[in-house]
């Protein structure tokens, strides 16, 4: 099960397995406060894409289709951070105050989605 959150908002024992998912670390937060397990910055947007971005709701879908396509040239980092959250309770960390528009939605639906098969040969 994957969830999402704020890392502004204060941890719990009902988080699990946390993974900050921002290329940035966030402002104002300690590593201590933090109480991360994993901080996947290579997953996050690329700066330029997220500089473009910006959280403006009405570029979401555009966004969402430049992010997925980042993710697939990242495709073994993605997998990793798949096996990494299989068959655990894992908490998706971001600092956007959008909590609909921002990468960690797009990410906890394609870690949630299966592998894709691979071609033989």
């Amino acid at each position: 099960m994957i969830q999402l959150k704020r890392i502004y908002d204060p941890p719990s024992p009902s988080d699990g397995f946390r993974v900050l998912v921002d290329r940035l670390w966030p402002r104002g937060v300690t590593k201590e406060a933090a109480k991360l397990d994993l901080w996947a910055k290579d997953l996050g947007p690329s700066t330029a894409l997220r500089q473009w971005f910006h959280h403006e709701p009405r570029l979401w879908e555009e966004f969402r289709a430049r992010y997925r396509e980042e993710l697939a040239g990242q495709a073994e980092a993605v997998a990793k951070l798949r096996a990494e959250c299989a068959g655990r309770r894992t908490t998706l960390l971001y600092g956007a105050k959008d909590q609909t528009h921002n990468q960690a939605v797009l990410l906890k639906e394609v870690l949630e989605a299966e592998e894709p098969a691979r071609e033989n040969g």
